[in-house]
């Protein structure tokens, strides 16, 4: 194959055009690199920080005028493991411990929340009644938790 010639814009010379198999990796010397720099990355755990967390049910969301439902388009239902968060992708499935007696539960961000004047606040959190009830005494109504994201 001919060489192609080619202008590099921003100096303005001139070079030769390498095909890539001569011009540094090559396929077959970049899929090892690229592949141990994946196992890498997926090898790093989580990240997880602490903040304040409270619940929140159907009723308070009608106290509100919301009429239970959330901002993915569903009704809000007090009996799933669901949260509201402002910080992770919707259908995020995190990992939420309670600091003070070390129990933990799995939910699904369904949800935008807590409100933005709770948000700057501390409160990143807002757990459904299930959720909450499963880690802590719905009596408290707030908690100090652990937020580790476990699945995308």
């Amino acid at each position: 194959m001919a060489d192609k010639v080619f202008r590099v814009k921003d100096k303005g010379r001139y070079g030769v055009y390498k095909p890539s198999s001569q011009r540094g990796l090559s396929h077959d010397r970049a899929y090892p690199i690229l592949l141990a720099l994946s196992i890498l990355f997926l090898s790093f755990p989580a990240y997880a920080f602490t903040t304040e967390a409270s619940y929140y049910t159907v009723e308070s969301c009608k106290r509100e005028g919301t009429s239970g439902i959330m901002a993915n388009g569903r009704r809000l239902d007090d009996e799933r493991y669901t949260c509201a968060t402002w910080d992770y992708a919707f259908g995020t499935k995190l990992r939420i411990t309670n600091l003070q007696n070390g129990k933990s539960c799995c939910v699904e961000v369904t949800d935008r929340g807590p409100a933005k004047r709770l948000y700057k606040k501390g409160r990143k959190l807002d757990l459904s009644k299930k959720a909450f009830s499963s880690i802590s005494d719905l009596r408290k109504g707030l908690i100090t938790v652990e937020i580790k994201e476990v699945q995308r």
